[in-house]
């Protein structure tokens, strides 16, 4: 059972972060917050995702495992306006989720959870660099080196107290720094890794919206952006595979 009231906007951002990597996912709900957590088709990205009851206006949930088709209830939460509050309701057993927004009534059709994938297990790796940066920072600087590359790579130089991102194409060639005193945090260690910016991209418009997002980096080792949504009581990891630079 799952009965629960939410701001709308909330809810369309939670709906936005986990489609910015998968159509579709296994959520959980539990008597005191929701989670998901789903790699995306190519086994390069991950996302983990959690609202915690103190996100909703009000919230009823036993232990329920509902399948999701992300990107028709993305479609629904694009007909709607912003503001306002959407009622779900999930009955005992229940096949359909039922979404309520100003007059508009939606039945949605769960899905079979047994076609979907399984919950991925987050990877046991040490990632020592460690930056704090604004979420707006860091998408201006994910879009400005789409504009010369399709990858990026992430740093940190300690000799300079900087961290870096970088991004090389054919004839052009793009590098932000920041040193210290611009970022909230900084671990100096020496980490470089290169990453694809097609999911970069998708990944930084949710990521905009954040106040602070810690960035995890190693060397040729997956990146973590963590972040909190709903003024903090939702969180978000996404986990990035990184692309093997030729020697």
């Amino acid at each position: 059972m799952l009965k629960a009231t939410i701001d709308a906007d909330i809810f369309r951002e939670s709906v936005d972060a986990i489609s910015a990597l998968v159509t579709e996912c296994r959520l959980h709900a539990e008597p005191d917050r929701i989670y998901t957590r789903a790699v995306d088709t190519a086994n390069v990205a991950m996302i983990s995702f959690q609202l915690k009851k103190e996100a909703f206006e009000s919230y009823q949930g036993t232990k329920e495992e509902l399948g999701l088709d992300i990107t028709k209830l993305k479609n629904i939460l694009g007909m709607m306006t912003k503001g306002g509050s959407i009622r779900l309701n999930l009955p005992e057993g229940g096949q359909k989720l039922e979404l309520s927004f100003n007059s508009y009534h939606y039945s949605i059709t769960l899905l079979d959870v047994n076609t979907i994938r399984k919950d991925p297990n987050p990877p046991t790796i040490e990632l020592p660099g460690r930056i704090v940066i604004s979420g707006d920072v860091l998408f201006s600087a994910i879009k400005a080196a789409s504009v010369v590359s399709d990858k990026i790579a992430l740093g940190i130089d300690p000799s300079r107290q900087q961290f870096y991102m970088m991004a090389e194409g054919d004839t052009d060639h793009i590098r932000l720094e920041l040193g210290r005193n611009e970022l909230e945090e900084l671990t100096l260690v020496e980490v470089r890794s290169l990453f694809s910016l097609d999911y970069l991209k998708d990944m930084g418009k949710i990521m905009a919206r954040a106040e602070k997002v810690e960035i995890h980096l190693g060397v040729n080792h997956p990146v973590k952006f963590s972040f909190d949504i709903a003024g903090g009581r939702g969180h978000i990891d996404y986990l990035l595979a990184p692309r093997i630079e030729a020697e």
